[in-house]
């Protein structure tokens, strides 16, 4: 099949280009290829975006990652496809191993079977239960341990080495040696932590290479304590999540997270069981929350539990606050395919990689959106 005469995304910039699909793959991208004997799709100048890459979802349409329940998993992947997120690593909580352990199983069950028209599981983010009990947000504190590379390695064999993102708080006992360690299996990050600027840098130092959603759930930046922020906006190898949602970062400070992590913001969902679905109470890590018209999910006391947006609606946020159409796709496509590894098989639209792709209007929201090669809707 060949797509003719698009405005095509292809190394960070539109292009007006053709590209064709071969066996669920981009076979080209360019001009002069001509289309003898294949079906021909004329995009007349429409605009053209790899698939989004969510690395940070917990759940939506009311089911979570950490349930461990396959059906669930599998309406998550459908309604992810369905909005244009082709390829997401689904995140834990801190839990106990055993429930993490049949999770993380059921992900290596949706992994290698990949059915069709469902988002692609690229990885697992195991996100707790390494936290500060400070700054542990909606996580279960019952739950909280000091870093253990031990139990994530167990947990990283159960899976077939599937967890490519682990989060840690680099102030508990041995998380510079939990990070140097893990790092060689996964990417570490930075997270629910009240570090100050030397732990944090000690963390970088020894492998740590990511923030797990900038600004919530760190100490803020102050002109003398830079703290977890500061440590890794100076380091030119740590990508930064940022949830867009319109609730959890102001319109400015995600303006100032692009500007402190030029081409290393990578746009994340943190949505919860809750997206997709109605206002009503719902369940985290066994915590209820309760989300409202409009707002994002919040547990009992206030605290923001989590997002009810996709990542494609953050991408667009993320456009509308001013940020730079061309730098907002790349963050929610190339840079988070590339925290989880998988740059050689999604986040941009090259030879080789799987044909998922979106064709979108003017103002970029979907029109028609395709996984390996096929229409999703």
């Amino acid at each position: 099949m060949i797509f003719i005469n698009g405005r095509v995304f292809v190394d960070g910039e539109f292009r007006e280009c053709d590209f064709g699909v071969e066996n669920g793959r981009f076979a080209f991208v360019g001009e002069g290829h001509g289309a003898e004997g294949g079906e021909v799709v004329d995009l007349d100048g429409r605009n053209v975006i790899p698939g989004l890459v969510d690395v940070h979802t917990h759940g939506s349409m009311g089911a979570d990652f950490s349930d461990g329940d396959y059906e669930g998993l599998m309406e998550m992947a459908k309604y992810l496809a369905s909005e244009g997120i082709t390829s997401y690593a689904p995140a834990g909580m801190t839990l106990p191993y055993e429930v993490l352990a049949k999770a993380f199983a059921t992900g290596r069950r949706l992994h290698d079977e990949m059915p069709e028209g469902h988002s692609r599981l690229m990885g697992i983010h195991m996100e707790g239960p390494f936290f500060s009990e400070k700054k542990k947000g909606a996580q279960n504190g019952a739950y909280l341990r000091d870093p253990d590379f031990e139990a994530f390695e167990k947990l990283q064999e159960g899976c077939g080495g599937l967890i490519r993102i682990v989060d840690v708080a680099p102030e508990l006992p041995g998380a510079a040696d939990f990070a140097r360690k893990a790092g060689r299996l996964a990417t570490v990050s930075i997270a629910h932590t009240d570090a100050d600027y030397e732990e944090a840098r000690e963390a970088i130092e020894a492998g740590a290479s990511h923030l797990t959603h900038l600004y919530n759930a760190m100490p803020p930046i102050h002109h003398r304590k830079p703290g977890v922020i500061g440590a890794g906006s100076e380091s030119d190898n740590v990508v930064a999540e940022l949830i867009c949602d319109g609730y959890h970062v102001h319109p400015s400070s995600v303006k100032m997270a692009f500007r402190l992590f030029p081409n290393r913001i990578c746009l994340i969902s943190d949505s919860l069981r809750c997206c997709g679905m109605p206002p009503g109470k719902y369940e985290l890590g066994g915590q209820d929350v309760f989300l409202e018209e409009g707002q994002p999910a919040r547990l009992a006391d206030g605290t923001i539990a989590g997002s009810a947006s996709n990542v494609y609606t953050c991408m667009l946020n993320a456009i509308e606050y001013g940020i730079p159409a061309e730098t907002a796709i790349t963050a929610a496509t190339a840079t988070p395919a590339g925290a989880i590894g998988a740059e050689e098989l999604i986040g941009s639209i090259e030879p080789g990689k799987y044909a998922d792709f979106v064709i979108c209007d003017r103002d970029f929201r979907p029109l028609e959106i395709y996984l390996g090669g096929k229409a999703v809707k």
